[in-house]
């Protein structure tokens, strides 16, 4: 299965959360993305641990 990979306007509107948020995050590191030139991108699965991280709920 390939992995989802979304823009930060993409991962702002699955996130609910301002862009200007996300790209302060991911320039922090606390928030897992990655940077592709000079654009950041997110991976929905690694959003998706970080939420449930941050929840406290275990994955297995």
């Amino acid at each position: 299965m390939e992995e989802e990979v979304l823009t930060c306007a993409e991962a702002s509107k699955y996130l609910k959360v301002s862009k200007s948020f996300l790209y302060k995050k991911a320039k922090e590191k606390e928030i897992p993305a990655m940077k592709v030139g000079n654009i950041w991108r997110f991976t929905r699965s690694s959003l998706n641990r970080w939420i449930n991280q941050r929840l406290g709920i275990k994955e297995g």
